[in-house]
């Protein structure tokens, strides 16, 4: 699961559109420890109030978090206020348009090799449980919700008029153009795990030929090539 949903992605990618939040979200990021708005403004030749507000535009986009310490070593009785200081938040966050779970697809191939190098197994067998393993946990992470399983992911659910539903955005859709067999194969255990764990039928998720699904008339370019059956 994504620790942002992508909508706050977008919302953090986007803030550092900005080139003041870009300049002191590169030096934060930089730094050995966290940083005052003082050693920020200075360092970049900001005024303090603009250095203020551009810190805690960036902790609301959730790039920066603050925490509140005494610095310089002075502790006790007119040591004075704990300072206000800031730290990047997280590693990493990416947006992509489509969404894509390029980060997931990775993290299961690599778990798939790990476990059959360990055991002798097949490669593909291994990424299959790989992948139904974390579509359970995804479901425990969403409360057993399957529709937020799918939302969460990016796939776009959408009615499909019949009591199904049918997923209009494919997660992997540019590593399944050239491994069409696998990439589907991983896409469709990783839903029956989800929708096990949700307490669905696995067998309501039903993978089509992804040659077959663009042949239909309604499918887009992208368009996951598993369907959700009727209850």
């Amino acid at each position: 699961m994504n620790v942002f949903s992508w909508s706050r992605r977008l919302a953090a990618v986007a803030s550092l559109g900005d080139e003041s939040r870009r300049r002191l979200f590169g030096f934060v990021a930089a730094a050995d420890d966290a940083v005052s708005r003082d050693d920020a403004a200075g360092a970049l030749g900001l005024a303090r109030s603009t250095a203020s507000f551009q810190l805690d535009r960036l902790v609301h986009d959730g790039l920066l978090a603050v925490e509140f310490r005494k610095v310089g070593g002075k502790e006790g009785p007119g040591s004075g206020r704990p300072a206000k200081l800031y730290r990047a938040a997280v590693q990493e966050v990416s947006a992509s348009v489509p969404e894509r779970s390029y980060d997931l697809a990775a993290e299961l191939l690599v778990t798939a090799i790990e476990d059959s190098a360990a055991d002798g197994g097949s490669a593909r067998e291994a990424l299959l449980r790989a992948a139904r393993a974390r579509g359970e946990n995804a479901a425990e992470s969403a409360g057993g919700d399957f529709d937020a399983v799918l939302a969460d992911e990016g796939y776009l659910p959408a009615d499909d008029g019949a009591g199904g539903l049918v997923l209009l955005n494919c997660p992997f859709h540019r590593v399944a153009q050239g491994h069409t067999s696998v990439v589907c194969a991983m896409n469709g255990a990783f839903l029956a795990g989800a929708a096990a764990g949700c307490g669905l039928a696995p067998d309501r998720v039903e993978a089509l030929d992804i040659e077959v699904l663009r042949a239909r008339d309604d499918a887009t370019a992208a368009q996951c090539c598993a369907r959700i059956r009727p209850a």
